[in-house]
Parts: C-alpha cells; sequence; structure tokens
C-alpha cells in the first residue's frame, strides 16, 4: 500500500486520530498498554499484605483483611523480607502464636504478585510441608485475586500448580521438609523460608544439616538473597534459632510505659500476681515501678519500636526476639500467661513447655547424673521377674555386645511410671546361633503380675549398632511385630523422639534383600535426659506411700536386686556443654564410666514403649489394661471383675499381628 500523498502530519489530522482508535475494544486496549508501561507500586512485604492479604476462616481466628496494626512488632520483620532493604538474613527467634508464621506467608504472597523469584519454604517434615500447603499457602493463593490469577488451579491441564509446588509467572514456589535431602538441593532459590528450624533433624538423609543445605540453593543470587529463620526455641546448647539470634543483632521490642514513657522491653520477672490469683496479673515499669494493666498494650504496642542489643557477627543478619508477653488483645493474656506458669510448676516438663513456647527461651536441660549411691537407698523389695500391681506392659531394651547380649525388662503404667523387671545377660554374642536362640526363646517367656495374670512383652526394641547385619537377619526371622531394631542418634528432637519405621537392606542366608528389614531412629539425648529427670524426682516416703500416695508421673522404680554396677552404668553419662570450632555452644553426652550397658538398654526399653504408642494411649486404653490384669484404679476404687483376658498367640512367621492384650 502507498503512503499518503497528503504533506500533512498525521499527528495534525483529527480524522486520522479517529480512524486509529475507533475500533471496537481500542480504549480497553490503551489501557491495558498504558498500564503495563507503569512501574508497580514500590510495596513493602507490610504494605502488600495490608493492601492485598485475605485471611481465611479455614486458616486464621481472625478472618478477614490482614491488618499489620494487629500485630504492630511484625512490620520491621516484614519489610526487612522486601527486596528494597539491603538486609539478606533475618532470624526471629519466639514464642508460639504471635503471628510469624503469617508473616511468612505475606512474604510468600508479595513475592509472587510483586517480585517474582524461585522460593524455597522449608517445614520441619514433607508431611508438614504438605499439611502447611493444604491449610495455609491454598487459602493464602485462593483468598487473594491477584495471586489467583498468577497461579493456575491445581485441576487445569500443565498448571505447575501441585501439592508442593506453585508455579507462577517469573517464578516458583517448593514446599520441602528438612528430613528430605532431596528437596532442599532440588533447584536454586532466591528466596528461603526455613520455618520452626529447631524442630528440624540433625541430619536430611545424613546429607548433613538442613539449614545449611537449604541456604546453599540461594548461594548464587549474592546480594539479591532473602532467607527468613523462624522458629520457637527449644534447648540450651542445641537450639538452631537461639545459636542463629546470638550471632545476629538481637533486637528487643522496646514500648513506652503508659504512666512516665520508659522505653522497655518485656520480661517476664516484672509480671506480678498474687500467688493463686492469676487474674490479678500486672507488669510492674522498670522507670516508674507503677502496675501497667493489660488494657494498655494496645497503645504500647503501637508506640513500640525494635532496638538493636548487640553488635551482629554479620552485618547482613538480624535477628528479633519476641515472647508472648507482646501477644495483642484478645490473643494471649498476661492473666493466661500467669496461670500457665503456676500450673507448670513442679514439673519440669511443663515448665520447659512454658519458657519456649510462651517465653520464646531455651530450657537448661539438667544433665547431671544422679548419685548411684542415692538411687540404691530408694531400691525397692519385690520379688525377681514379677510385676508391681501398677505395671501395665512390658517393653524390653537390648544391646549387643561382642561376647554378649544384655536385656533388661521394664514394666510401664501410667504416666511412663516404670519398674525394672527383670535383667539377663546372653553369653556368647552376636556369632554365637545359642545366644539369638536364647533371646528368641524370651519373646515367648512370661513374667508374673502381682495380679497372677502372666504378662509376654509388648515390643522388644534392639540396638543395631554393632553387628547391624546380624540383628537385620534374627529381626526378620522372628517378625517385626514383636520386635524393632532401633538407631540411636545424637541430639534431642522437639517434634518425635522416635520416627520410622523405614526400610532397609538385610542380609538372610548370605542373600541381600532389598528392603528386607525394618529400621526405628531413636534421638537418644531425649530418653537419657527424660531418665535422669525422672530418677530426681522427689516421691511420697514409703510411710507415705503405704498410706496410700502416689508417686509423681514418670517415677522409676528400682529393684533391691540391681546391684551397685548395673546401678553405676545407668549413672554412666553426663550432659555437657561444648564449644565447636565456631565458639558456638553445644550439648554432648559424655561417659563417666567406660560401661553404660543399663542406660543404653532403659532407652530401647523406652523407646519401644513410644513405638506401640504408650505416649498417646487415650483413657479408654490405660483402663482397659486395668480391668485385664483387675488393678484398682488411682482414686482407690476396683477396677471391676475383669473378664479373662485374651491370650495373645505369638508365632515366630513374619507379618503376623498381635492382639492388643499383653497378659498370656
Amino acid at each position: 500500500m502507498s503512503a499518503p500523498s497528503s504533506t500533512a502530519s498525521p499527528r495534525s489530522d483529527p480524522g486520522l486520530d479517529d480512524d486509529l482508535v475507533g475500533f471496537d475494544g481500542s480504549a480497553a486496549l490503551i489501557y491495558a498498554w498504558s498500564r503495563g508501561l507503569r512501574p508497580d507500586p514500590n510495596l513493602t512485604v507490610s504494605s502488600w499484605a495490608d493492601r492485598h492479604r485475605k485471611l481465611a476462616s479455614r486458616a486464621s481466628a481472625e478472618p478477614g483483611q490482614y491488618r499489620t496494626a494487629r500485630t504492630p512488632y511484625m512490620r520491621e520483620i516484614m519489610d526487612r523480607l522486601s527486596p528494597g532493604d539491603p538486609t539478606q538474613r533475618v532470624v526471629f527467634m519466639k514464642a508460639a502464636q504471635v503471628g510469624a508464621t503469617e508473616a511468612g506467608n505475606n512474604w510468600i504472597g508479595f513475592v509472587i504478585h510483586q517480585a517474582p523469584g524461585p522460593m524455597l519454604a522449608v517445614q520441619p517434615t514433607v508431611e508438614l510441608a504438605k499439611r502447611n500447603s493444604r491449610q495455609r499457602i491454598d487459602p493464602l493463593i485462593d483468598e487473594s485475586p491477584d495471586l489467583r490469577e498468577r497461579v493456575k488451579p491445581a485441576r487445569s491441564r500443565d498448571a505447575g500448580n501441585t501439592m508442593l509446588s506453585k508455579e507462577f509467572a517469573g517464578g516458583i514456589l517448593i514446599m520441602t521438609g528438612a528430613n528430605s535431602a532431596v528437596g532442599l538441593r532440588s533447584t536454586p532459590a532466591r528466596y528461603i523460608f526455613l520455618d520452626e528450624v529447631d524442630a528440624y533433624p540433625a541430619s536430611a538423609d545424613e546429607e548433613g544439616d538442613p539449614v545449611t543445605l537449604a541456604e546453599a540453593r540461594s548461594l548464587t543470587f549474592a546480594h539479591r538473597r532473602k532467607v527468613f529463620l523462624v522458629s520457637t526455641p527449644t534447648i540450651r546448647g542445641l537450639s538452631r534459632i537461639e545459636r542463629e539470634f546470638e550471632a545476629s543483632d538481637q533486637r528487643r521490642f522496646f514500648v513506652p510505659c503508659p504512666h512516665c514513657d520508659a522505653m522497655q522491653w518485656l520480661k517476664f520477672d516484672r509480671l506480678r500476681w498474687q500467688t493463686g490469683r492469676p487474674e490479678t496479673a500486672e507488669y510492674l515499669c522498670e522507670g516508674c515501678e507503677r502496675p501497667i494493666a493489660e488494657h494498655h498494650k494496645t497503645r504500647m504496642l503501637e508506640r513500640g519500636e525494635w532496638r538493636a542489643t548487640a553488635t551482629a557477627t554479620d552485618p547482613t543478619t538480624v535477628g528479633y526476639h519476641l515472647s508472648a508477653l507482646y501477644s495483642p488483645v484478645g490473643w494471649l493474656s498476661w492473666q493466661r500467661i500467669a496461670r500457665a506458669h503456676e500450673a507448670a510448676r513442679g514439673s519440669d516438663e511443663a515448665m520447659r513447655a512454658f519458657r519456649n513456647t510462651i517465653l520464646g527461651e531455651t530450657w537448661m536441660e539438667t544433665g547431671e547424673a544422679p548419685d548411684w549411691q542415692r538411687l540404691a537407698d530408694r531400691r525397692e523389695a519385690w520379688t525377681p521377674g514379677t510385676v508391681p500391681e501398677r505395671g501395665l506392659f512390658l517393653t524390653a531394651g537390648v544391646d549387643v555386645q561382642k561376647d554378649r547380649i544384655e536385656v533388661d525388662v521394664w514394666a510401664w503404667g501410667r504416666g511412663l511410671e516404670s519398674w525394672l523387671v527383670d535383667h539377663l545377660v546372653l553369653e556368647g554374642g552376636p556369632g554365637d546361633p545359642a545366644c539369638w536362640q536364647q533371646l528368641t526363646d524370651l519373646l515367648g517367656r512370661t513374667w508374673t503380675h502381682a495380679s497372677g495374670q502372666r504378662m509376654t512383652l509388648a515390643r522388644l526394641a534392639i540396638d543395631t549398632g554393632y553387628e547391624t547385619s546380624a540383628v537385620y537377619a534374627w529381626s526378620r526371622q522372628v517378625g517385626f511385630a514383636q520386635v524393632a531394631p532401633v538407631k540411636g542418634v545424637e541430639g534431642f528432637s522437639r517434634t518425635s523422639p522416635v520416627t520410622g519405621p523405614t526400610y532397609v537392606d538385610a542380609t538372610v542366608a548370605g542373600k541381600r534383600l532389598r528392603r528386607g528389614a525394618r529400621l526405628w531412629t531413636v534421638a537418644t539425648s531425649t530418653f537419657k535426659a527424660e531418665t535422669y529427670r525422672f530418677l530426681r524426682q522427689d516421691r511420697p516416703t514409703r510411710e507415705e506411700q503405704a498410706a496410700g500416695a502416689l508417686c509423681p508421673p514418670g517415677t522409676i522404680h528400682l529393684p533391691d536386686w540391681a546391684d551397685g554396677e548395673w546401678l553405676k552404668q545407668l549413672t554412666a553419662e553426663q550432659l555437657v556443654t561444648v564449644r565447636t570450632k565456631r565458639g558456638f555452644a553445644r550439648l554432648e553426652w559424655q561417659k563417666l564410666r567406660e560401661r553404660n550397658e543399663a542406660l543404653d538398654t532403659r532407652v530401647y526399653a523406652r523407646a519401644a514403649a513410644w513405638i506401640i504408642g504408650a505416649d498417646r494411649w487415650p483413657e479408654a486404653r490405660w483402663a482397659d489394661l486395668e480391668a485385664q490384669l483387675g488393678v484398682a484404679k488411682q482414686d482407690g476404687s476396683e477396677a471391676g471383675p475383669a473378664t479373662a483376658p485374651a491370650v495373645p498367640t505369638r508365632t515366630m512367621q513374619r507379618r503376623r499381628t498381635v492382639r492388643s492384650s499383653y497378659m498370656r
């Protein structure tokens, strides 16, 4: 087509302009074109959340538009995650339920909408990552139109939207568990969200620290990377989040006193109330010593500010600590905190949970070994090989040595109260078939309960650390219904002290069988600390017990036939704090004596009780066991005439189930 012959400028001809924009849809096209030229608003994560984030009723106690003003302390933390801030690593050590996870989800939404790039979100386990995807991430996307148009529905073809991955223009969100090395090294990531890092395993599939593996994914992004580490802390010396916080600038949220305007960060020892009356809880100002009532908290939070209290070893890292004392009005009140503290008194386990989840502080584990002579003085008299009245089921812990196999049989009752019932040394060791036959015979042996009933082992846990293939072969031969091969690993576990089972290869009759055995992994530090804590508990005197006083939950009863050597083995280790090459503190169990078989077998027997579910049994299960044995209830009433308990038939055939009764 030839050009127009007119010499007039096209822009000066209004008629030509009309021709250019006169077709249907031209206005929408011009609007979309001009909108595309306009730069995105320079939003921070908090301002994005206030504008675009909607909280779904299935994922929040306060559904509706997200308001940073509800948790003002989260504003700076979120904004540090914005691309315009030079911070590369944000560490948040906090109490439970202060809004940290929602802040992390706000960051995820911001990345999808405003600053797309590859992102990795890590939960303690893959299962928790799937649950978080369903309960948190899917509602996050579904409730926001801006996110829905960027992440295709999972039901559409080639959507790139699965349970553990969400594709969007310019990036992808990968969700995985810290127990999966494959997931942690799957793809480079500019953004990394590490949630509840203190619940991560010590190693991901034995390939190294999960936090280190995850952060390695971001190194190629240099100064543009963002890493958000969040967790309630656990045990001092082992807590990842505490270690990261102590290496940061350690920021605290300072709030003003409503009476004198003195700025201060809230400490639990300044929360005061009358003993037995937590409803009188008030906070005492550091400046004027006047009491501050709960209703002042909203205004105090609005005027609060974060202040660094230390110098960070890495200037690109900032760290924050927050306790539940800052929880907004309507969430966790000072009155409920005071009541929780009163309820936790007298129980190390409850006080540990209080410090971790409410104060956001680590717990100092007292790993001092009990005095074996003091334990000898507290031994009790009952017939060897018999089960005391309150013992309701039996487990055994087995330690394999070069020339022998040692076995301890423990009875367990309500509250994990326990009694040493039997101690056996099977001479010969793993190279002697006769020794294995004695262990096999033990599975069919019975012990007499105080009621006259006969009891068999509910579960036997055997260590696989020595002569692993022989242990696997024997376990496979007798069946895994009654036997649990276990592998001890160092470190404490907050989520679960026992994990598994996982399938491992076994060698039987010289042939290698893939996935021929089932292995349970035991965090031995957790059960060692628990054992020593139970041994140190105060208990009623013999006279008080004779009068009907009950021992506290977890009490460990030792018989008078347990000799000094066995007691020394039970107290052969202690928990000490050691320094790493980088100067960080960590806890480590060290031997005080060479032999510690009694402690090891106790840990394995305890793991066996966990494996059969005793830590999670409902009241009905305990009542059923008491009824089968005719045991008196703890309130003094009889359990009622028990029908004759069903006799469980034990068999050496593989993969046969065992009936729920442990009496024969």
